[in-house]
């Protein structure tokens, strides 16, 4: 497939009753998200490193074709330097390889307080990365990335090192006379949104609104990338955030549709194909 789609997480009981049938445990959640989406974000790494047998139990639940795209952890990233914390992100990535074919890109998200003037830092750590191996890609935040001359300096070195950049659109949360990050916990950047790719794929994180129609120009938006970069090659995941966590899987589909009524060959959605009796009675 070059084309996935999915939420951040997995785990989430609000998701029972629609994205999930009735009565499904917090133990099969994984098992039964992987048979409606492609892929999903896998936020958790970012807060906890999973022991082994946990990290071989997501690869024997999960069928062929889904993939896993995790955050490196914070303790990793968010320490100030990546270069003293190399060898920690070798021993995250070994410790996922038990996915094998699940395993998709890895991404690093940096924190607002890494800037540009730390340029020779992400170098050494992105050099220092298996690459060829499993694909990485990066998220910036500080707001000096997004501008000359550093924009075109860190394009140039995702570039010539296949690193991915994460793309990262926030615009539809800030859109509206309402605020539905009110009772969010982190409130996303308002950053700009960088509509080009550095490898051959990449990641998009969508931070949609609750409402669908505020979200409809922005999706229109992507849909005339997608088209683009799909024609070129590029292997893309679409991740669907929402600060109303119970409306993402039901916005990611609603994406999905617009893509296929736009007449792009993107994989069908497996929860499409999911009639409401096959679903309850897999449970």
């Amino acid at each position: 497939m070059n084309f996935y789609i999915g939420c951040a997480v997995w785990a989430y009981k609000g998701w029972v009753g629609e994205l999930y049938p009735p009565g499904t445990r917090n133990a099969d959640f994984l098992n039964v998200y992987s048979r409606r989406f492609t892929t999903v974000e896998g936020n958790t790494t970012f807060y906890a490193v999973p022991n082994a047998e946990t990290v071989t139990r997501w690869a024997t639940e999960t069928p062929l074709g889904f993939e896993f795209c995790l955050k490196l952890p914070r303790d990793i990233t968010h320490q100030k330097l990546l270069q003293p914390h190399i060898p920690d992100a070798l021993a995250f990535l070994e410790r996922m390889r038990p996915l094998g074919k699940h395993l998709g890109p890895m991404f690093a998200q940096l924190p607002p307080s890494y800037s540009p003037a730390l340029l020779d830092d992400l170098r050494a750590f992105l050099e220092a990365w298996p690459r060829q191996d499993v694909p990485l890609a990066l998220e910036v935040r500080h707001g000096d990335w997004f501008k000359e001359p550093h924009l075109s300096n860190l394009t140039k070195l995702l570039e010539n090192l296949g690193v991915g950049r994460v793309l990262l659109d926030t615009r539809p949360v800030y859109t509206g006379e309402d605020d539905p990050q009110l009772a969010s916990e982190r409130r996303k950047p308002q950053l700009p949104v960088q509509f080009s790719v550095t490898a051959n794929f990449t990641l998009i994180r969508f931070i949609s609104h609750p409402q669908l129609s505020v979200n409809q120009p922005f999706m229109a938006e992507w849909i005339t990338q997608i088209q683009q970069w799909l024609k070129a090659g590029i292997n893309i995941y679409f991740f669907v955030h929402c600060p109303t966590e119970d409306m993402s899987p039901n916005n990611a589909r609603y994406f999905q549709q617009l893509l296929e009524e736009s007449g792009l060959e993107v994989p069908p959605l497996p929860w499409n194909n999911l009639s409401e009796s096959n679903q309850l009675s897999l449970w």
